[in-house]
C-alpha cells in the first residue's frame, strides 16, 4: 500500500486563470484613419496581437486605472439598460456596425460599471461570439426577454427592429414603474419625516414640559400622562425598539428574498389594498401585454414567450398565474380561454385577446390593452397623488398637533384656575 500510494502521480495544480483587464488604446486602420477605444484582455500583448488581426496599427495601449480599494462602483440600473437598448438600436439603424456601436456607447457612457458590461460584452462578441450568448453570460442586466429578443432579430436578420422594439418596450416599463415609485415616495417621506418629528418631540420636548409640571406639583390630565408614559417609554427602551424595527427590517428582507411563498402573500396582499391595490392590478396587466405582444411580433413561440413574459409582470401572482396558462396553452388550449379561468384579467382584456387570436392580430390587439392600460396607471396615479396629499396633512397634523395639546392641557387648567 505504502509503495503504491508513493507510485501515485501527484495531482497537477489547475493553471491560474489570468484576470481581463481594461485597456484603452489609440492606433491607424486600414485607410490610415485614427481610431481609438477600449478592449477587454489579460494582457498589452493580448491587445496588440487582436487589434492587429482586426486591421489596426496599435500606436499606444494603456491600461485603465483601476478603482481604489474600499471604492465602490455605480450600480447598473434598469434605467441604465433601457437607455443602452435605445442607443444601440439607434446606431444599428443607423448602418453603424455592431462592435463599433458597442464602443461608441461604452466610451460616451458616464458610469464606469455600465461601461465595463458593454465592453465585456464587446469583447465577446469581438472574439466571435453571438450577440445573444454574449448578453446571457449577464443575466444580472440581460433576462431571458431580452435574450430571447435579440436571437429572434439575429435569426431573422432584423436585429435593429428588434433592438428598437426592446428599446420601447425597456421605456415604457420602467416609465410605468417610475410613475408607481414617484406616486408612493412622497408619502413614504412625508412619513418618515413624520416620525423623526415625533421621536424628537419624544426624547427632548416632553420631559422639559415633564419638569415644569413636577415643580407645579398639581395633577395632570389622563390625555397628558398616557403622553408623558409613551416618552418615559421611548427614552428608556429607545434602544431596544430600535434593535426591533432594525430586527424586524432584516428578517422581512431576508424572507423576502430566500421565500417565494412570503412573496407570494405580500404581493397578494398589496393587490387588496384599497387605492392603491387598483394601481398594482392595472400595472401588471400592462406589462404583461406590453411584454407578450413585444415577443410574439418578434416571432417568439407563444408558449416560448409567456415563459418569460411571467417574470415580467412585476407581481409573483400574476406570474404564477401565466405559468399556469403557458402549461394549458402547450397541451393545445386557447390562450383566452386560459386567461379567462385565472379570474384576474378583466373581460376587456380578455376579448381583446380572443379577437387577436380569431384575427392572426394578437401582438397588435395586446399593444393596444398595454396602451389603455398604461394610460390608466398614469390617471390614477396622478388622482392617488391628489388625494394622498391633504391626508396626510391631516395625519401629520392630528400626530404633531395632538403632543403639542397633550402639552399645553395643564398650562391651560392652571390659567382657569388663577
Amino acid at each position: 500500500m505504502a509503495v503504491a500510494a508513493a507510485q501515485r502521480p501527484k495531482a497537477q495544480p489547475k493553471p491560474k486563470q489570468e484576470k481581463a483587464l481594461v485597456y484603452a488604446w489609440e492606433g491607424v486602420d486600414r485607410r490610415g484613419n485614427r481610431v481609438k477605444g477600449q478592449t477587454r484582455a489579460s494582457d498589452v500583448t493580448v491587445v496588440r496581437a487582436e487589434l492587429r488581426r482586426q486591421g489596426v496599427n496599435p500606436l499606444k495601449v494603456k491600461k485603465k486605472a483601476q478603482p481604489l480599494l474600499g471604492t465602490r462602483k455605480k450600480k447598473i440600473k434598469p434605467g441604465d439598460i433601457a437607455v443602452f437598448s435605445r442607443q444601440l438600436a439607434t446606431m444599428m439603424a443607423a448602418g453603424v456596425p455592431l462592435v463599433q456601436a458597442f464602443d461608441i456607447v461604452g466610451r460616451g457612457h458616464d458610469n464606469p460599471s455600465m461601461q465595463d458590461l458593454i465592453l465585456s460584452v464587446k469583447a465577446d462578441v469581438e472574439s466571435g461570439t453571438a450577440l445573444t450568448e454574449a448578453l446571457a453570460k449577464q443575466p444580472l442586466y440581460f433576462d431571458d426577454l431580452f435574450c430571447n429578443l435579440v436571437a429572434a432579430g439575429e435569426h431573422a436578420g432584423v436585429l435593429d427592429v428588434l433592438l428598437d422594439k426592446i428599446a420601447t418596450y425597456k421605456e415604457k416599463t420602467e416609465s410605468i414603474k417610475g410613475k408607481i415609485k414617484k406616486a408612493l415616495f412622497y408619502p413614504a417621506a412625508v412619513i418618515v419625516v413624520a416620525v423623526l418629528v415625533t421621536t424628537v418631540i419624544l426624547l427632548f420636548v416632553i420631559p422639559q414640559f415633564k419638569a415644569l409640571f413636577t415643580s407645579f406639583g398639581a395633577d395632570l390630565p389622563a390625555f397628558t400622562l398616557m403622553v408623558i408614559g409613551i416618552s418615559d417609554f421611548v427614552r428608556s427602551w429607545w434602544w431596544g425598539i430600535g434593535l426591533t424595527l432594525g430586527a424586524a427590517a432584516y428578517g422581512i428582507g431576508s424572507l423576502w428574498k430566500r421565500s417565494a411563498k412570503f412573496r407570494e402573500l405580500i404581493d397578494r396582499g398589496t393587490l387588496r389594498i384599497p387605492i392603491i391595490g387598483p394601481i398594482l392590478h392595472k400595472a401588471s396587466i400592462a406589462r404583461f401585454a406590453r411584454t407578450l405582444s413585444t415577443m410574439f411580433a418578434a416571432g417568439v413561440p407563444l408558449v416560448e414567450a409567456l415563459e418569460s413574459v411571467a417574470g415580467a409582470t412585476g407581481n409573483s401572482v400574476y406570474a404564477q398565474a401565466v405559468l399556469q396558462m403557458r402549461e394549458e396553452v402547450a397541451t393545445g388550449q386557447a390562450l383566452q380561454l386560459s386567461m379567462r379561468q385565472r379570474n384576474l384579467f378583466p373581460h376587456m382584456v380578455i376579448q381583446m385577446t380572443a379577437i387577436g387570436e380569431e384575427s392572426g392580430a394578437l401582438d397588435e390587439m395586446l399593444g393596444k390593452v398595454a396602451d389603455f392600460y398604461e394610460e390608466q396607471v398614469d390617471n390614477a396615479v396622478d388622482s392617488l397623488s391628489s388625494l394622498l396629499e391633504p391626508l396626510i396633512m391631516v395625519v401629520i397634523g392630528t400626530l404633531v398637533g395632538g403632543l403639542v395639546v397633550a402639552m399645553y392641557l395643564p398650562i391651560f387648567k392652571m390659567a382657569a384656575v388663577v
